[in-house]
């Protein structure tokens, strides 16, 4: 995190939050036959692109989200990227790395895809990797956010247009640290990788800035349905805050008994923006009320490619777009880029064409770019406020862009 500056800025607008961990994917060549590549471009030509998304089971509100925005950014291109006319083949991760490795097997093997854009598993992510790279396609990951997938185990034909797990909680170690609270933050997150990388992000940056640990925790993963032992732990460590990751029903369960416990008006709760994030904050209620979130992306940010998005995505669904949605826009926007550019759907003409794309700057998320496969990018200090009968995530403070190694 080093050479992290935060900015105050105004509370912006009040408008909804979002949704609880993504998608994945993967495929061979559909044209050209023997895995040729198609040409593109003035000259046509088809593309087939494999999304993988959890279909059903406790991911499947993620993988809706994730389908939204892909389809959406297809809906407003006439159905064509980079000058090539897309069709899609959704394959249902499911919810461990068997299903998931199992629909990208299929999606390379039996429907012969081009292109993969997905992946909510980070497991499911790092178990492809081989398979991905033997076939030589392209696969944008969407969601999972290892540190390994654009690090230790990076693929020239792996990038990623969501987050690193270090980068999300970093942000919110530095800035804890620099608004004064130094005397000792509780964490604790879930025992699996995932929060491992989170609670290490944090500490890293917080203990960096100056902040020093009150104590840590460490639920058992999926498992864990009263917190009671573990807020009594934050209540007795004499922590002036509260780290913590979680998604889904654990972060409903943990914000709501939070609350119940009497912490949330004493010990101030903070966390990576998943905690609050789409359905999970509608659950959440008035419970989340001042929670403070890190992450890449608010329906409330104030900028015209967002509000665009967010109007039009309103009208499509119904519904306020996620980060997950955005994630899966910004996925087809890159390949479109990449595809003018390469002209081809081979994953080293496109790899190379992804390192060429320079800033991407019609995001809703914000300006940002590649940076080692995987975004460098602003990330927003988010408040849990009330808006008419709903809540939002407020943005309260902004970074400058980062990086997975920032």
């Amino acid at each position: 995190m080093s050479g992290l500056v935060i900015t105050r800025r105004r509370l912006l607008g009040m408008f909804g939050a979002t949704g609880a961990a993504a998608a994945l994917s993967a495929c061979g060549s559909s044209l050209g036959g023997g895995g040729e590549s198609s040409s593109g471009g003035e000259q046509g030509g088809a593309v087939k692109i494999g999304l993988v998304v959890p279909q059903a089971g406790v991911y499947a509100p993620v993988g809706l989200d994730l389908q939204r925005g892909w389809d959406l950014w297809l809906e407003q291109h006439d159905g064509k990227i980079g000058g090539f006319t897309a069709t899609t083949v959704v394959g249902d991760e499911g919810e461990t790395p068997q299903t998931g490795v199992a629909a990208v097997q299929r999606l390379l093997q039996s429907d012969n895809c081009d292109v993969l854009v997905g992946v909510v598993s980070s497991a499911t992510a790092l178990g492809v990797r081989d398979l991905v790279t033997e076939s030589k396609k392209l696969l944008l990951v969407a969601n999972a956010g290892a540190e390994d997938i654009t690090g230790k185990a990076a693929s020239p034909y792996i990038w990623r247009t969501s987050f690193t797990n270090g980068q999300v909680s970093g942000v919110m170690g530095r800035y804890l640290a620099e608004q004064g609270t130094k005397d000792g933050v509780f964490v604790l997150a879930p025992d699996y990788a995932a929060g491992a990388e989170a609670t290490a992000g944090f500490q890293t940056a917080y203990e960096a800035a100056g902040g020093a640990i009150a104590g840590s925790a460490k639920p058992p993963f999926g498992k864990t349905q009263d917190y009671q032992p573990f807020l009594s732990q934050i209540q007795s460590s004499g922590a002036k805050a509260t780290f913590c990751f979680f998604a889904g029903a654990e972060a409903v369960a943990f914000v709501k008994q939070y609350r119940q416990f009497g912490l949330a008006d004493t010990i101030p709760l903070y966390g990576s923006g998943f905690l609050t994030e789409g359905g999970v904050l509608t659950a959440q209620g008035a419970a989340a009320l001042g929670v403070q979130t890190s992450l890449h992306y608010t329906s409330e940010l104030d900028n015209e490619h967002n509000k665009d998005f967010v109007a039009a995505y309103k009208k499509k669904y119904d519904a306020v777009p996620t980060v997950y949605s955005v994630q899966t826009w910004d996925a087809a926007g890159v390949l479109d880029r990449a595809l003018k550019s390469a002209k081809a759907t081979d994953g080293d003409a496109l790899s190379k064409a992804l390192d060429g794309v320079g800033s991407i700057d019609d995001s809703p998320r914000g300006e940002w770019s590649f940076e080692g496969q995987t975004p460098k990018q602003k990330f927003y200090v988010r408040e849990v406020k009330q808006a008419g009968e709903g809540f939002v995530n407020a943005v309260i403070a902004e970074t400058e862009p980062v990086g997975q190694d920032s």
